[in-house]
């Protein structure tokens, strides 16, 4: 490409890469403190599922914004700016002694890690079409590893550091990494898209209405995928335990085991994507999710229940990435700041709709709901196939 060596490509996907494991790296370190600051802010269950409401809440509110931001300044630029935001904002839930202060400042932590996800899902986008390879799982996966290595490395230092002298040095790290990492990506200009060959989606176009309804879309699909991974985030555990009178430490190994094959599929999703295309891989994904979730909400046994959670992190592990990155090159940063939005709400109707249905119905009964909609994302992308690209 003109102006941008293969060199060059092959350097801003590393800087792209680089932040995705940072977000990763610095939202599960967070997450592994907060029952630490729990005790410390003195918060009840519920004040404590209110407060947390704020990362959602922020990430939700400043999506749209990032988008707009990212059309006038560069999605470089954001990146970057978002990523000192991040791991600034990250040192302050354990300087709060209150519910209420800890959910104001998880609204200024959940907007930086709102629109970080934008801005970089839409790097990200530009350096897919110019390559003309489907790497946006890799980028995924990245964050998929970060986060494992937060929540390994905060598993560690639990016992030797407090949330105050743990979560700052997240911020040090984030920082650190930012000035490092950010350097290289705000000397490397965006790439030009190519120009289009026959069946190739055309360059991303301002939000007319039939734009913005396929954008809507994939936003839908994303949405879907969303509910499955908070819902079995949250509620996996407690059905192992429950239905199939786990013990506690064998209850965490299933999220466990949904997460690890995650982050396997996302790893192995650009071959996938290669060889099947976006529509059918979403279409198989999202039916390999249902069947597995099926068999991970309904097994008899502990064994079936892990083996129905592993085909479902396969299954769902592309879906997300694939989505946004359909809704970035329709319509640019707009799109993946609607997609990701919706996915996003997804993320945040899941946990309590799952409580919801098992009060009325029962648990197992709640989470075959991640496969009705694994499914409707299966069926969303086969009906729109002749309107979008492959």
């Amino acid at each position: 490409m003109p102006g941008h060596p293969r060199s060059d490509l092959a350097r801003l996907r590393v800087a792209i890469t680089v932040f995705f494991a940072l977000d990763g790296f610095i939202f599960a370190g967070w997450v592994v403190r907060i029952p630490a600051i729990k005790h410390q802010t003195g918060a009840s269950a519920s004040a404590l599922g209110l407060a947390l409401l704020g990362v959602s809440a922020g990430a939700v509110l400043t999506m749209t914004l990032t988008g707009r931001l990212c059309r006038r300044f560069g999605n470089h630029q954001v990146t970057v700016t978002c990523a000192v935001l991040l791991s600034l904002s990250v040192a302050l839930p354990p300087l709060t002694h209150s519910a209420l202060a800890l959910g104001a400042v998880l609204v200024v932590f959940g907007s930086a890690y709102g629109s970080i996800n934008v801005a970089f899902n839409s790097a990200a986008v530009d350096l897919v079409r110019a390559l003309r390879r489907p790497i946006m799982p890799s980028f995924h996966a990245a964050f998929s590893l970060g986060g494992m290595a937060g929540a390994g490395l905060g598993g560690l230092v639990a016992g030797a550091l407090s949330p105050t002298e743990h979560l700052l040095g997240l911020t040090v790290i984030g920082l650190i990494v930012t000035a490092v990492t950010g350097r290289t990506l705000l000397r490397l200009q965006p790439p030009e898209p190519p120009e289009n060959t026959p069946g190739e989606a055309a360059a991303p176009r301002r939000l007319d209405r039939r734009t913005r309804g396929l954008v809507i879309t994939f936003g839908l699909i994303a949405l879907c995928t969303a509910y499955g991974e908070g819902a079995l985030a949250d509620w996996s555990a407690l059905h192992l335990q429950q239905d199939l009178d786990a013990a506690a430490g064998a209850a965490a190994v299933g999220y466990s085991c949904f997460a690890l094959a995650m982050t396997i599929g996302r790893l192995t999703g650009t071959r996938l994507l290669e060889r099947l295309g976006r529509t059918r891989t979403m279409v198989f994904g999202g039916s390999t999710a249902a069947a597995g979730m099926l068999l991970g909400a309904l097994a008899p046994s502990l064994w079936a229940a892990f083996l129905g959670f592993v085909i479902t992190g396969l299954g769902l592990a592309n879906l997300f990435p694939v989505a946004v990155e359909r809704a970035g090159a329709l319509a640019g940063p707009d799109g993946v700041a609607i997609a990701s939005t919706l996915g996003y709400g997804g993320m945040l109707l899941g946990p309590p709709a799952i409580g919801f249905m098992a009060d009325w119905f029962s648990l197992p009964t709640a989470l075959t709901s991640v496969a009705a909609l694994a499914a409707t994302a299966a069926l969303i992308a086969f009906l729109t196939r002749r309107a979008t690209a492959p």
